[in-house]
């Protein structure tokens, strides 16, 4: 009898990375694939990117609207606790076999906390990861001990896992699901870019992604984002694309004031609500920097040997390549660093570095796992790791 999996996704970003493994899962002989889209699918503001899950040819068995209309801590939790009650119901109809959830957002969180009440064993991918500047840092790790397979992107986040009580037997270092998609992906070249997007390249060209650092005081993220915008002012013959941020506290402030810098500087910047797969890949690899503090910048962009200006501490403990330069958010340090990815310095630096991610794979590696794993045990037992034993 087959396996039934579902798989849940809340963005566009995280369906991108699990766009390939849903493919898999939908042509195995061994599993049914079962797929919910909740959150910022859902959402008109967001671009109701369930159509997309759609066009790509797969069914969403069921969609669960959680996102409210509020950009503040209290709608954020109001999320959680509708969503809660929502995976509770949609669980008890599809009654799946197996969850798979990638990442740390809080639609996540209450899709896993459901699933713990209705015993149905979770996998876990891109956990053991520190970030230090968002309140998803806490969020992923909660996911971690909720779950029962772990799917880890590098050893250091494997053993993280293993430190955390959870079974050795149960976590794999997989590697980033992200280079699956630029390996198996044909990219556009920069001249179909432009024609594709409307925008002419300029000598220097930027990818920014900016969203809330959420353990911040509110209102901090917001002058962070000014700061990046005066440095980007300061440049001469650059472009730059923005691309809206997620549905966290003060993120529609972000992007109001990125979509009114883009429409205030048609020229020199445009504004995207989502880009899709190909197109972000495309701009990726093309761009001299991606700068902002979105995960892509850490986990897809040192493929490809662009350079990263990874701002503040949103992103801070994850490991980083050499390609990523580390800065604080004030207008100075920004200015700096832009500066520096021109530099030959940074130049033959960028042109050794390693991506600490791997180099594809992932996909095959979580499949192998699901294929061969029956019957999880859903009383877990803590692994201590000073005495090696449960």
């Amino acid at each position: 009898m087959k396996k039934k999996i579902c798989v849940i996704t809340g963005t566009r970003a995280e369906y991108c990375l699990l766009t390939r493994l849903i493919k898999n899962l939908d042509e195995s002989t061994q599993h049914t694939l079962q797929i919910i889209a909740t959150g910022m699918h859902l959402s008109p503001e967001f671009g109701l990117t369930y159509r997309d899950i759609e066009k790509d040819g797969f069914c969403i068995n069921k969609k669960i609207e959680i996102l409210l209309s509020s950009d503040t801590h209290v709608g954020t939790s109001k999320s959680v606790a509708l969503a809660t009650i929502s995976f509770a119901e949609a669980y008890e109809e599809l009654s799946p076999d197996l969850i798979v959830v990638l990442g740390d957002r809080y639609e996540i969180l209450a899709a896993v906390t459901a699933a713990l009440f209705a015993q149905i064993p979770v996998a876990h991918i891109h956990g053991g990861e520190v970030t230090e500047g968002a309140f998803d840092d806490s969020i992923r790790h909660c996911i971690t001990k909720m779950s029962h397979l772990h799917f880890a992107a590098a050893e250091e986040y494997k053993n993280r896992i293993i430190q955390m009580g959870e079974n050795p037997q149960h976590v794999f270092n997989v590697g980033g699901l992200g280079i699956d998609n630029i390996v198996n992906t044909e990219l556009m070249s920069a001249s179909q870019l432009e024609d594709n997007l409307g925008c002419k390249w300029q000598k220097k060209n930027f990818l920014v992604t900016f969203h809330p650092v959420t353990l911040n005081q509110y209102g901090e993220s917001t002058q962070q984002l000014q700061n990046l915008l005066a440095a980007l002012d300061q440049q001469q013959d650059c472009f730059t694309i923005l691309t809206k941020c997620n549905s966290d506290p003060e993120g529609r402030k972000l992007n109001a004031i990125a979509s009114k810098y883009a429409q205030d500087k048609p020229l020199k910047a445009k504004y995207f609500d989502n880009l899709g797969l190909v197109r972000y890949l495309s701009v990726l690899k093309h761009v001299d920097a991606v700068i902002g503090n979105s995960s892509s910048g850490i986990l897809e962009a040192p493929y490809f040997k662009t350079a990263t200006i990874n701002i503040g501490e949103r992103q801070k403990g994850r490991i980083l390549a050499d390609s990523v330069i580390q800065c604080d958010a004030s207008e100075e340090s920004i200015r700096k660093s832009i500066c520096y990815v021109f530099s030959e310095d940074f130049k033959k630096i960028l042109s050794s570095s390693q991506n600490p991610y791997g180099n594809g794979g992932a996909i095959k590696r979580v499949m192998d796992v699901l294929n061969s794993c029956d019957n999880l045990e859903i009383k877990k037992k803590f692994f201590d790791i000073a005495l090696g034993v449960f």
